[in-house]
């Protein structure tokens, strides 16, 4: 990938379509709600499906860094073959996993007896999940063969497969509100499943070729073993767990806080516009492990472009915040009443520092993928959750600021201490590939 010069131009042209497939991606969620709230008994479907999608997400957290893993490590016939199979048997236990939460015994206990939810909420629940069984083996699948186009530099192709997947899901969507009588939970199900199998069956067809081209050609560099290949993902698979979970947390301590009824009501609205700026960085790590190289002679470019990328995502973000944007979509569109608007400023201008970090912090985790030093990432994340519920603890009882400013904080306090925590092992990485430029070394 690196044969080729790595200027802002080319990284650019890289990155645009992986940004493109984010952004498609967040579309999923608010057309399916939509969709089951003009449905019948729409208030207990919407809640089955908010629980169900849920859980079809921590089944997914496992899955989520094989297209990252794919493309760092997709480098050969062998390398190819062996992370295909690891892949496989990951997307079964996960598979298997989610089958055996589906036994009524256990799901049963779980939903109802621990979680507590009404029986007519836990059954459309049973459903959802039913039908969403072939989700994370789709996931984990495409983004396997996501992985490889984007190492080929086929970035193009990946957003044309999540096309697929948004039409697959949008018709088989508006199929069963029109010619059936689907419960809404249900329906949510199927779409998702349909939506994921046909980003599946897309991304496996659209890399074909490049698959032909890998396993034809010479067998080249080190490749690891089965053993190495699990204690370099174990820590990748970690940290989208540790990522989920914060977040219904935080939620848990705002019921807690001061205001408890504002800042749950703007935190959702406030996320929603978040992740939109978010997803800049979100889509930039592929890009650094596709372009940096083995020998890391892409570092310099990728890092200087990554800067800019963070003061544009976080700067429009921060525009938005300033100006009399925030009143368009927080009124016009989030429907927000005028005094939860003014309630919601200051969280959301802290919050406008997000986006840098997320740019930030993938850039780092590109790197240490990159550099076969995976362990940093996971450290990292479990510092940046300590931070957030530690510091979010400390401000509610010691301090008269609302719920939703204290997680503004917690959330952006956290994140730094986890980009620092990652810059000494991204010098080790650097300092390791000996990556020089005649007698300097490459900082």
């Amino acid at each position: 990938m690196t044969s080729k010069p790595v200027n802002f131009s080319r990284i650019l042209r890289f990155w645009t379509p992986l940004l493109g497939t984010w952004l498609l991606m967040a579309v999923d969620g608010p057309l399916l709600t939509a969709i089951i709230a003009r449905m019948v008994d729409a208030e207990l479907n919407l809640a089955a499906y908010g629980v169900a999608f849920s859980f079809a997400l921590v089944a997914e957290a496992p899955i989520i860094m094989l297209m990252s893993a794919s493309t760092s490590l997709a480098s050969s016939p062998l390398a190819y073959r062996r992370l295909r199979r690891f892949t496989a048997v990951l997307c079964l236990l996960v598979t298997l996993g989610l089958a055996i939460l589906l036994i009524p015994q256990p799901y049963t206990l779980l939903m109802e007896g621990l979680i507590g939810l009404p029986p007519e909420i836990a059954t459309r629940t049973h459903w959802a999940l039913l039908v969403l069984l072939p989700w994370p083996a789709a996931i984990g699948l495409r983004r396997f063969y996501q992985g490889v186009l984007i190492r080929s530099g086929q970035t193009k192709r990946v957003v044309l497969a999540t096309v697929f997947r948004l039409a697959g899901m949008a018709g088989c969507a508006f199929a069963l509100f029109y010619h059936s009588n689907t419960q809404g939970a249900l329906l949510g199900g199927i779409a998702l499943s349909c939506g994921v199998v046909a980003e599946l069956l897309a991304s496996r067809f659209l890399s074909r070729q490049v698959i032909r081209k890998l396993l034809a050609a010479p067998q080249t560099g080190d490749v690891l073993s089965y053993s190495a290949l699990w204690r370099y993902y174990l820590p990748l698979a970690l940290t989208p767990f540790i990522t989920l979970g914060v977040h219904p947390l935080v939620i848990f301590f705002l019921g807690k806080g001061r205001l408890p009824l504002e800042s749950l009501a703007v935190m959702p609205v406030l996320g929603a516009l978040t992740f939109i700026f978010r997803a800049i960085g979100l889509s930039f790590m592929e890009v650094v492990i596709a372009l940096v190289g083995k020998d890391f002679r892409g570092y310099l470019p990728i890092r200087n472009f990554s800067y800019g990328l963070a003061l544009f995502a976080s700067g429009s973000l921060l525009l938005i915040a300033l100006t009399p944007l925030s009143t368009l979509w927080l009124q016009q569109l989030a429907g927000l009443s005028p005094e939860l608007i003014s309630f919601s400023r200051f969280p959301l201008i802290l919050m406008a520092l997000l986006p840098a970090g997320s740019v930030i912090s993938s850039f780092q985790r590109g790197v240490l993928m990159e550099g076969r030093m995976t362990r940093p990432i996971s450290t990292a994340t479990v510092i940046e959750a300590a931070v957030i519920f530690g510091l979010l603890t400390l401000l509610l009882l010691y301090t008269p600021l609302s719920g939703a400013l204290c997680a503004a904080l917690a959330y952006v306090i956290g994140r730094l201490v986890a980009i620092l925590w990652m810059i000494i092992p991204c010098r080790l990485v650097l300092n390791r590939a000996a990556v020089v430029s005649g007698s300097r070394r490459v900082r």
